[in-house]
Formats: C-alpha cells, structure tokens, sequence
C-alpha cells in the first residue's frame, strides 16, 4: 500500500490514503497532516462524514465553527484525540517550536474536503462581494488551486 503523492508547501505535508489507492479500504480514509512551525491546516470542512485526529508529535490548536455561530477552539498535543463533527468548518495551527504531525481518520471509503479558501475563488466573483461585502482586491487574492498547509 502507498499513499497518494503528498501534497506539500512551504509550511507543511497531507499524504491521502483510501479506495483510490488501497481499494481494500472500503470502510477507512485517511491522511497524514505535517505543519511546520507557523503553520496552519486551512480552514475547510468534510462533506462526507466525522473527522477523528490522533495527534502523533507537536503541539497545536483547532477552531471549529458550528451553526448559529458556535465556535470551540482547542489545544492538542502528542497522544491526545480530537473529533470535528460532520460538516463543520475547522483550522488547526501549529502553536509550538517543533513540527505538528497527526493523523485524520475517516469512516468512508474516500477522502475529501471542501477549502474555504478555494470555494469562495472559484464562486462568480460578484456574489462573493455581494454577500461579504469586500473589495475586488480581496477577492482576486483568492487561491483556485488547493493549498492545505498555509502560513499562520
């Protein structure tokens, strides 16, 4: 078995293993996340199912915001176990000096996220501006292409 090729930037690594690499994996998805220091995983969400972590090295912190406008924020290091419920938008940041490796797991046979980032770049400019009220320059500052490890 070997995971899709990672995907990288400067701050940080997300290796994808599921069906479309291990087609035994009819049940199980996951990824392998690596943020450097100063590092964020993107805020983004999983349309698909629940997202449970184990955190394997580091220290970090997680924001996850639910409707009506509930947010919780989280600390997490080495050993511990965190869980984003289905749907909810999500970031985590590395807090600490030293890398923040974890592992997402998914009971589905596939892996997917949908980025912020990403989702309001490719949506028609204008109703972007319209419903968030900003400027022209913000919006074509937008990333198109997936970038899952940005600089905090």
């Amino acid at each position: 078995m070997t995971a899709q090729q990672p995907i990288r930037t400067r701050s940080g690594s997300v290796r994808i293993v599921d069906s479309h690499v291990f087609p035994a994996s009819t049940t199980i998805a996951a990824a392998l996340v690596e943020i450097e220091p100063g590092g964020m995983r993107e805020l983004h969400w999983h349309p698909n199912t629940d997202e449970w972590q184990y955190y394997i090295e580091g220290q970090g912190r997680m924001g996850v915001f639910g409707a009506s406008g509930q947010a919780r924020t989280f600390d997490y290091r080495a050993g511990d176990v965190g869980y984003v419920p289905f749907a909810m938008g999500h970031y985590i940041e590395n807090t600490g000096t030293e890398p923040l490796r974890f592992l997402e797991m998914f009971k589905s046979s596939y892996y997917v996220d949908v980025s912020l980032d990403q989702w309001l770049a490719l949506t028609p400019p204008e109703l972007v501006q319209a419903h968030l009220r900003i400027d022209r320059q913000t919006i074509d500052a937008l990333r198109k292409e997936k970038k899952p490890i940005v600089p905090a």
